[in-house]
C-alpha cells in the first residue's frame, strides 16, 4: 500500500486549528502530531515539509525537517524531533515549526504537510531556498510521498 500521512489533530483538507496557528495570528504555534504508515522498501530517511502553496509564484515554507530516521513512524504534537533528525531554516525564518499566519486581506491560504520517503539521507538543501524548488527537489528524489492538506484564513484587514 502507498505511503500515508495522517494526524489525530488535523483532518485532511480541514481548517487548521487555532492551536497550530502562529502566535501573531492568535495561535499557540504547536505542531500537530503526525503519523505515517507503509514506507516503501529501501527508505533510508524521511523529510517533512510544511508549505503555504497559496504564496505565488514560489510558495512559502513554514517547516522543513530532514534526516528523520527510517524506522520513525510519527512526530509528536509539539514537533519534537527524533535523534538524528534536523530542522532547517524555512522561508518563515525558523528551524522549528512555524504555524500558519496568512497576511491580512489575502483570503484563504492552502497548506500542505508532505512526507518524503528518501533512498538516502537528505541531500544538501540550501536554507531558505524557495519552497517550490525544495519540494520539486525532494519529489524527484523520493521513493514515495504523502500529503496532508489544510487551510487557514487570513485576518480581516478591517
Amino acid at each position: 500500500s502507498a505511503l500515508k500521512l495522517t494526524s489525530p489533530d488535523h483532518a485532511n483538507g480541514a481548517s487548521i486549528a487555532t492551536d497550530h496557528m502562529y502566535p501573531r495570528c492568535g495561535g499557540k504555534n504547536t505542531a500537530p502530531a503526525l503519523n505515517w504508515t507503509s514506507a516503501p522498501k529501501g527508505t533510508k530517511s524521511f523529510a517533512l515539509t510544511f508549505v503555504d502553496t497559496s504564496v505565488l509564484p514560489l510558495a512559502w515554507s513554514h517547516w522543513i525537517v530532514v534526516n528523520i530516521p527510517a524506522d520513525a513512524t510519527s512526530l509528536p504534537k509539539g514537533g519534537a524531533l527524533p535523534a538524528g533528525a534536523e530542522g532547517l531554516k524555512s522561508n518563515f525564518g525558523d528551524e522549528v515549526y512555524a504555524g500558519p499566519c496568512p497576511p491580512a486581506g489575502t483570503g484563504i491560504h492552502k497548506y500542505e504537510f508532505t512526507l518524503y520517503a528518501l533512498p538516502t539521507r537528505a541531500p544538501a538543501i540550501v536554507s531558505e531556498s524557495s519552497a517550490k524548488n525544495l519540494v520539486e527537489s525532494l519529489g524527484k528524489l523520493a521513493l514515495a510521498k504523502a500529503t496532508l492538506k489544510g487551510v487557514a484564513a487570513a485576518a480581516d484587514p478591517n
